[in-house]
């Protein structure tokens, strides 16, 4: 069972199922949510169990391919969740888990968005220009 938290404690989870290998995200809306890409894992939403959520609020994606919202908290302001209707999975921000993780990292998408402040790494993971074509090679 996995376990996480925002930087004040304010939220808190537990993760009672799988998580999904970490994806990176180079998406513009990404790149402003977390100041930079983001890193996150995936859970079926019922395995997601929120323990404390007296700062948690939610926001739309303004510009979510997917029409989804964003979770944080009010409190610290750390990034949470990615929340897309319709799915089975949520989003959750890899660095907001406890360790150790278990987690590898499994692949970037949305890299013809990258940032052109950063180099894509060489790490012979592989890369997608949406995030759809890893949902349908997994």
């Amino acid at each position: 069972m996995a376990r996480g938290e925002c930087l004040c404690g304010a939220v808190r989870y537990r993760v009672d199922g799988p998580l999904r290998d970490v994806l990176i995200c180079h998406c513009r809306e990404c790149r402003r949510w977390h100041g930079h890409f983001s890193a996150c894992t995936a859970a079926r939403r019922e395995d997601l169990v929120l323990l404390e959520q007296r700062g948690l609020r939610w926001i739309d994606s303004p510009h979510s391919d997917a029409g989804a919202r964003r979770g944080f908290c009010s409190e610290c302001g750390s990034s949470l969740f990615w929340d897309p209707p319709g799915r089975e999975r949520i989003s959750i921000a890899a660095g907001t888990l406890d360790e150790p993780t278990g987690l590898s990292t499994a692949a970037h998408w949305y890299v013809s968005q990258a940032g052109d402040y950063y180099a894509l790494p060489a790490d012979g993971l592989p890369r997608h220009d949406r995030s759809g074509e890893y949902e349908r090679a997994s």
